[in-house]
């Protein structure tokens, strides 16, 4: 999702991640930090939200034991963009590897730095927020292998995939799309673009 207010952070008054992380906690808004800087996130469609569960649902029923789905509820923390924020789902492989925030000796709570699939769903206000800064952001995440782009617009889904090992460049991410009838892969698990959207009108 896209804050509602993406400024120059300088403007903004400095945020420690800790501060930032201890009134996530309490908070009924979600809230990316980024460098410093805190940004509310905006609120979801019901259609983002039908089409985000769709997703976790249809994944997480086709995913290998040992991977696990989860929802936009999950706290992402990419380290090398100094990065906190939340995708619509996420897959991660194997344990958990996170990020505590502790203060006064008490934890407040982790922020999750290894899945390897990210899934946004767009809508017109995020949609070049998601494909350009929020996935430049994501690619620096090693554990990353897979980002997924749902269209609110048409039955249209995006696979993007890090390049293999050796290649020349990490950005030269390439993938797949489908649309109406189409089926993508992802995680290795086939997915029908339909089957997300569900019955045509």
């Amino acid at each position: 999702m896209l804050p509602i207010t993406m400024v120059d952070a300088s403007v903004k008054p400095y945020v420690t991640f800790e501060d930032y992380f201890e009134a996530e906690q309490s908070s009924d808004v979600k809230h990316e930090w980024f460098n410093g800087a805190v940004y509310a996130m905006s609120r979801g469609t019901p259609e983002h939200a039908r089409l985000s569960a769709s997703v976790i649902v249809l994944i997480g029923s086709a995913l290998p034991r040992g991977c696990v789905v989860y929802s936009g509820d999950l706290m992402l923390y990419v380290a090398e963009a100094k990065l906190s924020t939340y995708a619509d789902a996420s897959v991660v492989c194997g344990g958990l590897e996170t990020i505590t925030v502790k203060r006064h000796g008490r934890s407040l709570g982790e922020g999750v730095t290894n899945p390897i699939v990210i899934v946004e769903v767009l809508s017109e206000a995020t949609e070049r927020y998601d494909r350009e800064e929020k996935f430049s952001y994501y690619r620096t995440l090693p554990s990353l292998q897979e980002y997924v782009l749902v269209s609110q617009d048409e039955r249209m889904i995006e696979v993007f995939r890090r390049p293999a090992r050796g290649a020349a460049s990490n950005d030269g991410w390439r993938g797949e799309r489908a649309g109406a009838g189409g089926v993508v892969t992802i995680h290795g698990c086939r997915i029908e673009v339909d089957a997300v959207y569900g019955p045509q009108g």
